[in-house]
């Protein structure tokens, strides 16, 4: 009867010794929710009088994207440092602290969407020109349909989202 009381000790002893190293050490591995409540730190490039580019700006942070503001006396340096071809270029350029790029007026949300899933063989996003209605480029309720396209590291791209309406950038 000891012996048997002695090993129901033991093993309570050794269950709870075990509890309390997986909770220490689940512990200190950090959650997904709390990766995800780290902002995302963007350094973007453009030009000092660039107005659309602040209003893009402003729009990233009110989507609790964080961003550095650079102005490199040529963009056309940044741009080809990131192998963003001109066919996909547009006013300014931001980089993530991964490497990914997102090119133009790429609204916030796709922006956290993508660097989320990390597309193989992607190199960031971009949005051509700039398209009227696009983050940044708001003209009250005018509105021009745009794709954002997935820029891959073999120089192709393909449709990542086509925005159809003001109501998909916000």
């Amino acid at each position: 009867m000891v012996f048997q009381r002695f090993m129901g000790a033991i093993g309570s002893l050794a269950i709870s010794f075990l509890l309390i190293s997986h909770t220490a050490y689940a512990s200190s591995i950090p959650s997904p929710a709390a990766a995800a409540d780290k902002p995302v730190q963007l350094a973007v490039y453009k030009s000092p009088t660039c107005g659309c580019c602040e209003e893009w700006i402003s729009h990233l942070q009110s989507h609790g994207l964080k961003s550095t503001i650079h102005h490199p006396d040529d963009l056309n340096v940044i741009k080809n440092r990131y192998q963003i071809s001109p066919q996909y270029q547009s006013c300014h350029t931001a980089v993530s602290p991964e490497g990914y790029v997102f090119e133009g007026h790429v609204p916030a949300p796709l922006i956290t969407r993508f660097l989320a899933e990390k597309p193989e063989g992607a190199i960031g996003l971009a949005v051509p020109g700039m398209p009227v209605g696009s983050p940044g480029m708001e003209m009250g309720e005018r509105f021009t349909p745009y794709d954002v396209l997935l820029l891959k590291s073999d120089g192709s791209n393909e449709v990542y989202l086509r925005i159809t309406s003001l109501t998909q950038t916000f």
